[in-house]
């Protein structure tokens, strides 16, 4: 059954590596993930460029599991030597943008919704969403599909108050080990001001030192509360620019972007307090939305997980599981260090291993 799942999980990815599905750009993979319910008679609903499905034998007193993953992908970097959107197979690995990140998670977890959908006596519901804009972080992916009344309540299936039943598959690519947490981000626009100044006299108030001297902190800082899966909360300044155009000028402005990566032990709005209490330069937040998560280790699904082998984690990246409202466990085939790389691919048999292992996770439900 699992390589029947496999193949036709397979010949899925290739068709959206063929397609571009850039963020905000989905519409046309979200089209063939429609068609690909639709030839295995399985209805599915969309809001925007997210598609998604619920199992055939709902029963409201059970609880809900989703399973997640993207369609949308980064545009391809100039390093590239095969073309991004021809799927090639050779050595046992598919290539193609997005294959890795994350269509080869995406296409397995569709897979598996497959093989359960028209099952009856499960032990919970499945639900099935593939989501767009997730790596831009946008409004109109997994966030606003979430806040969409339909989907709340399932196409009317249930009555919706809270969040409470639900847990989630996020899938992303983790070698199949259980990312239990993951970090937050944060990321913030910062201004050091100084006075302008001829740089051939000893006038003006150099911007650039003021804020060398801000940097300076924020690569030394270092915050007290360690997470047990996370570990330190990570900044990092990562574009720095002034105004100037001319190199006779002292520049009265200088503009810093630091990225910071939170872990569970402080919330965005305590990070933030502590930066300012400590630099000189002005610095605002872009977004607080994408918040350190958890899931509990006594969570059904990571439960499963530990006993097939896996061993749970905390993950340094962030992704859509930062947006739910409710636990969930990011797991997935497929390895993080290859995504947004040149020539991305995965393996074939990771394809086949991820199916069979969601399949077997959920079977081991208790």
């Amino acid at each position: 059954m699992v390589n029947i799942l496999a193949e036709k999980a397979i010949q899925l990815l290739q068709q959206l590596i063929s397609i571009p599905s850039f963020s905000r750009e989905e519409d046309q993979t979200a089209n063939t993930i429609e068609n690909f319910f639709s030839e295995n008679d399985i209805k599915t609903n969309r809001f925007h460029n997210n598609v998604w499905a619920v199992n055939q034998h709902f029963d409201a007193n059970k609880p809900i599991v989703l399973l997640n993953s993207h369609h949308d992908t980064v545009k391809p970097n100039l390093k590239y030597t095969k073309d991004p959107f021809q799927p090639q197979i050779e050595d046992g690995k598919l290539f193609g943008l997005g294959s890795n990140d994350a269509g080869g998670c995406l296409v397995s977890l569709i897979a598996t919704f497959t093989h359960f959908y028209s099952l009856e006596n499960l032990p919970f519901n499945l639900v099935i969403a593939a989501t767009a804009e997730e790596e831009i972080s946008g409004k109109n992916g997994i966030e606003a599909l979430l806040q969409h009344a339909e989907f709340q309540t399932l196409d009317g299936r249930i009555p919706f108050s809270n969040w409470e039943n639900w847990q989630a598959i996020v899938g992303e690519p983790t070698l199949l080990q259980l990312a239990v947490a993951e970090k937050g981000l944060m990321v913030l626009d910062a201004t050091a001001n100084g006075k302008a100044g001829h740089a051939a006299r000893n006038e003006g108030e150099n911007a650039i030192y003021k804020a060398m001297q801000d940097i300076a902190w924020f690569s030394s800082y270092e915050f007290q509360k360690i997470s047990e899966w996370l570990g330190k909360v990570k900044m990092s300044v990562t574009v720095i620019e002034t105004e100037n155009k001319a190199h006779n000028v002292v520049p009265a402005v200088c503009q810093y972007v630091v990225d910071i990566r939170i872990t569970d032990a402080y919330t965005h709005e305590e990070v933030l307090a502590i930066i300012q209490k400590n630099v000189q330069s002005e610095v605002k937040a872009r977004s607080f939305r994408l918040r350190s998560s958890r899931i509990d280790i006594s969570n059904p699904l990571v439960k499963s997980g530990i006993k097939l082998g896996k061993k749970p984690f905390g993950s340094p990246t962030s992704s859509d599981k930062a947006l739910m409202p409710f636990q969930a466990l990011k797991c997935g085939p497929g390895d993080s260090a290859r995504s947004h790389t040149a020539d991305e691919f995965i393996y074939l048999n990771e394809i086949e291993e991820g199916i069979d292992f969601y399949i077997k996770m959920l079977e081991g439900w208790e």
